[in-house]
């Protein structure tokens, strides 16, 4: 199974930046997959962006010009850099992964503990 720990969120002002993490570790084949998804109060989980292990990669129209999604395969982690921040992206960040069987199959999707972030105006 995949373990995932994340980390780097926290308070900033609007206009400020944070980069976070996360880190798959565990037994696994291989991840497909890695990413966050975010949940602000009374919303629902939206993506943000993930990457591929092909280093393809895909934002949320909110995001885009502001955050950068990247990757390091061999460590099996994922980082967002958060720049021009503002107060709608105040939300829990989740993290995920999508876990490959070794026939190249889709096997499970793990979730994060998730790490809040918050802008203040």
């Amino acid at each position: 199974q995949v373990q995932l720990v994340e980390s780097g969120g926290g308070l900033v002002q609007a206009g400020g930046s944070l980069r976070l993490s996360c880190a798959a570790s565990g037994s696994f084949f291989s991840i497909s997959a890695m990413g966050w998804y975010r949940q602000a109060p009374g919303k629902q989980r939206e993506l943000v962006a993930h990457i591929t292990d092909g280093d393809s990669t895909n934002y949320a129209d909110s995001v885009k010009g502001r955050f950068t999604i990247s990757g390091d395969n061999a460590k099996n982690t994922v980082y967002l850099q958060m720049d021009s921040l503002k107060p709608e992206d105040t939300a829990v960040y989740y993290c995920f992964a999508n876990v490959r069987r070794a026939d190249g199959s889709y096997s499970y999707t793990r979730w994060g503990q998730g790490t809040q972030v918050t802008v203040s105006s």
